[in-house]
């Protein structure tokens, strides 16, 4: 009965979450006068020429009436209609294959790297090799996303000419490979640190002496008992990073000019296509969420003190 209402207690959160946050993205999309659902913000009557509302006529419909119209669409599968009558689904429907391909590509190396990294960090600790990781872990960090994929822009894929300037003409891997190195930078470096922490953190814990008094060759103690135990909270990080993968391909998608949703979102937002703005974020939003509650599955199901 508690994991029923624990569970029903979590998604009742997250569609408060859901409906707060979509509700804040339409009003300030369309909160701007003249704007509605199915035109660009900023195109309405006013915009176009025609003459203004005359004196007495019907007032417009309230935002909050829009907004549970477009709730109530959601719920029949109907994300809008953007300017000129082109369906914000269709749209998406055709670019989400390429912004899964690239946030799965940078997932991936987030997990083999990052994983990699971290645990040889936390053996080789105080060595060169420790120092050298975490260096450059803290520098992968601090530099802009944009900076680094304009960088590997120019020296890989103009100079070198190793890799596809943009576009996936050339198909996976080899048009992704530069933006999913450039988007998972940061992700990386964030799960080799925890990753490191975690490993420490067990090492020096009761069972892994134990385990070595017991007469079990160090790789088995790492292998099977140090890393099921440190890989629980980077697998939490993992899960949940993956909804920030999937919703952080805007400038990356830019930059390499790569047709996925973030790149579709980028020019709704500079030709001010409301409707497409609202959808693709009410999209992202999902997804996030849909990742929380799978984060939530995960680690009950990896530490059994979490489904006590």
């Amino acid at each position: 009965m508690k994991a029923v209402l624990a569970v029903v207690e979590r998604v009742g959160g997250l569609a408060v979450v859901f409906v707060g946050g979509t509700f804040v993205i339409y009003v300030m999309v369309f909160a701007r006068p003249g704007a509605r659902p199915g035109r660009p913000a900023g195109t309405g009557p006013q915009r176009r020429g025609r003459p203004r509302p005359a004196p007495g006529s019907p007032p417009a419909e309230p935002l909050w009436q829009q907004y549970t119209r477009y709730i109530g669409g959601l719920s029949r599968g109907d994300v809008g209609t953007a300017f000129p009558g082109q369906s914000v689904a269709g749209q998406m429907a055709s670019r989400w294959p390429v912004t899964v391909t690239l946030a799965l590509s940078a997932w991936l190396l987030e997990i083999v790297v990052g994983i990699g990294l971290g645990v040889v960090s936390a053996l080789k600790r105080g060595t060169l090799v420790d120092r050298t990781i975490l260096g450059g872990t803290i520098v992968a960090s601090a530099i802009p996303v944009f900076v680094v994929g304009v960088t590997l822009q120019l020296v890989f894929a103009v100079r070198l000419d190793w890799f596809p300037v943009a576009g996936v003409t050339t198909g996976w891997p080899t048009a992704y490979v530069l933006p999913a190195i450039v988007i998972a930078l940061f992700g990386l470096a964030s799960v080799s640190r925890l990753t490191r922490a975690s490993v420490l953190e067990n090492l020096s814990s009761d069972y892994v002496r134990t385990a070595r008094a017991k007469g079990l060759t160090p790789r088995r103690v790492i292998g099977v008992h140090v890393m099921r135990n440190s890989l629980i909270p980077t697998a939490t990080f993992l899960a949940t990073d993956l909804g920030y993968l999937l919703g952080g391909t805007v400038i990356i998608e830019g930059i390499f000019n790569l047709p996925g949703v973030g790149n579709l979102l980028f020019g709704a937002i500079r030709s001010h296509e409301g409707a497409t703005v609202v959808g693709i974020s009410t999209a992202l939003i999902l997804v996030f969420l849909v990742t929380s509650l799978l984060v939530d599955a995960i680690h009950a199901l990896l530490d059994p003190r979490v489904r006590r």
